[in-house]
């Protein structure tokens, strides 16, 4: 029940702020039940309707949810993650190329690396109070940032991309608030935007990112963030151009108030060179994973930002997890100190084996998209059947709903495990399983 807290307001806005102000405090916990509408408009003094629209705007925003009889109650946090049950289980004997797993045979033996940083813990152990980032670490991931033209800010370190991101949003925005994201986009990215009680707003792209206009779009409608994919952007495999990032630039010194969240989860698998747009807004955030290139088992990401945003992050992670392990740290300063992943052998593998995809599908009439990274996105007529139908050939492929929001549909196809061998098989496949789609701008 709603306790003390008491909705307030005379119009559909006044009492939807009323109950997003409750939500932030606190106050509204998540599951809590809203009064019925004709109950709290007798209340307030107002027309049923417009507690309707109320609760329509605070449902179509991710602040609450509906169950019918049951009523109205706040969302809980975090939200089942629908999108990542959308997976194709690849039977005996189906080849399964909807994992969206680097290629093991491209990354990094750790031995070396993991003894090398045993050897200096048992020097110098982590203890409690100790500085969260291990100084050889925040020396390599500064110093690479600074070559690729990140703008200064303190280094922190997450467990993973995704982690980051969801700290980095939570320091700035509220339940309520709405985040613009890519669109075909990260499906763990698009399930943590509704569980964090935010509203996504998609964002069209083509090969070189987000589109300017749709992203103008975005933000005049009040989105509150924006989170860009630097280099291969998952599915579609986008990167952002010197172009693209001068148009973008533009738009967001529209928005100084916006938060900008970059992921750079493709570095050191591309040897395109990244384009940052951070330090156009007052609050930005660049994230570099390393899990595509040295593993998806060490689960550490660098994190930069302006100070206040970086300083929120690090204040918060203090009080959960503390830090993320120092042994980890160590052990990723060494790989990158010893340029353990080949850049330019390793973008060319996948490089490879996704133009000679893409190439053996556009000579039977099918579109399909991968600019960089270890994707290739497809976009079909009927999604459903040319899952099953590819499944029924021998390919297990991601089904395109895991990665859309308003996009055509789709299916992605992992390149990682794919041989010269398998790809003309494989185009013979999908161009029976999926005939060609009208076509879409991503290029």
């Amino acid at each position: 029940m709603l306790g003390e807290y008491r909705i307030s307001g005379r119009r559909a806005s006044e009492i939807a702020a009323s109950v997003e102000r409750g939500v932030a405090s606190g106050d509204l916990a998540p599951g809590h039940v809203l009064p019925p509408m004709r109950e709290l408009a007798t209340r307030l003094g107002v027309n049923p309707n417009t507690v309707a629209a109320a609760y329509r705007s605070l449902r179509e925003r991710g602040v609450i949810e509906t169950a019918g009889r049951r009523g109205s109650r706040v969302r809980p946090r975090p939200a089942s993650t629908a999108r990542g049950s959308l997976r194709v289980e690849a039977p005996p004997g189906v080849r399964d190329l909807g994992d969206g797993n680097p290629d093991p045979a491209l990354l990094p033996g750790l031995g070396e690396a993991l003894a090398v940083a045993a050897t200096a813990y048992g020097r110098e152990p982590q203890l409690y109070g100790d500085a969260a980032v291990t100084p050889r670490f925040a020396e390599i991931a500064r110093a690479g940032l600074d070559a690729d033209g990140v703008p200064g800010g303190p280094v922190a370190v997450a467990s993973g991309s995704l982690d980051a991101i969801e700290r980095v949003l939570a320091a700035h925005l509220r339940p309520g608030d709405a985040v613009a994201v890519e669109d075909p986009g990260w499906g763990a990215l698009l399930d943590l935007v509704p569980a964090l009680g935010m509203r996504v707003v998609p964002v069209a792209l083509d090969e070189e990112g987000p589109l300017p206009g749709e992203v103008e779009r975005a933000l005049r409608a009040g989105a509150g963030a924006l989170v860009v994919t630097d280099r291969a952007q998952n599915p579609t495999g986008a990167t952002v151009t010197g172009r693209r990032a001068e148009e973008l630039r533009s738009v967001l010194a529209e928005h100084p108030g916006v938060l900008l969240i970059e992921d750079d989860h493709g570095h050191a698998i591309v040897d395109l060179p990244v384009h940052p747009l951070a330090g156009v807004t007052e609050r930005w955030a660049f994230v570099r994973s390393v899990s595509k290139a040295y593993g998806p088992d060490l689960r550490l990401a660098l994190l930069t930002g302006d100070e206040l945003t970086v300083d929120r992050v690090t204040g918060r992670q203090r009080l959960g997890p503390g830090w993320v392990s120092g042994l980890l740290q160590r052990t990723v300063a060494h790989l990158w100190a010893t340029g353990a992943v080949d850049t330019p052998a390793v973008a060319r593998s996948y490089g490879e084996r996704r133009d000679a995809l893409v190439r053996a599908l556009g000579e039977r009439g099918i579109e399909a998209y991968g600019r960089t990274g270890m994707n290739v996105w497809v976009p079909v007529g009927d999604e459903t059947g040319a899952v099953a139908r590819l499944l029924h050939a021998g390919w297990a492929v991601a089904p395109g709903a895991r990665f859309r929001i308003a996009s055509p549909p789709g299916v992605r196809l992992t390149v990682s495990t794919l041989s010269a061998a398998d790809i003309e098989p494989l185009a013979d496949a999908v161009a029976a399983a999926a005939p060609p789609a009208r076509p879409v701008s991503y290029g």
